[in-house]
């Protein structure tokens, strides 16, 4: 697909960002918005701990899912929609950090179904260390109601 089919993917990524209230509560800012690819960074807050003061794995995988997402969107026509249908999310290391930063990458893009792969970093001082990783499998959607681009 090419570029002028997809439109300004990444105006339309940051506009859906925005409404993505989810995102807006747990305090996540969109950092980096390329083709098939899309960063996503957090700043640690005790209110998204579990009870060992760790980053929640639900926060993780919803930040990771949003990645995810949103690195489709920069693959897919300016009409269409993307919905997540299944993640596995593999927890490899506490959530411990001042910044965590999520990775979206697309692995398979398709017309109706994508597959993408994504990587979240806890980042203090010294190297970022990798927390866990996600397998996404999007669908695209087209003239759904309720559901737009």
């Amino acid at each position: 697909m090419n570029e002028t089919n997809r439109g300004d993917f990444r105006e339309r990524i940051r506009q859906n960002f925005a409404r993505q209230a989810a995102m807006h509560t747990i305090g996540a800012e969109l950092t980096r918005v390329e083709h098939g690819m899309v960063e996503i960074e957090l700043p640690f807050d005790v209110k998204l701990t579990q009870q060992h003061g760790i980053l929640h794995a639900g926060i993780i995988s919803a930040a990771l899912d949003s990645a995810c997402g949103f690195a489709a969107y920069s693959v897919i026509d300016a009409e269409a929609s993307i919905l997540t249908i299944e993640f596995k999310v593999n927890l490899m290391s506490p959530g411990r950090g001042e910044r965590f930063l999520f990775r979206g990458e697309i692995t398979k893009p398709g017309s109706n179904i994508i597959v993408a792969d994504g990587r979240g970093y806890a980042i203090s001082d010294g190297p970022a260390k990798l927390i866990a990783s996600m397998t996404g499998t999007m669908m695209v959607i087209r003239g759904r109601e309720g559901i737009t681009g």
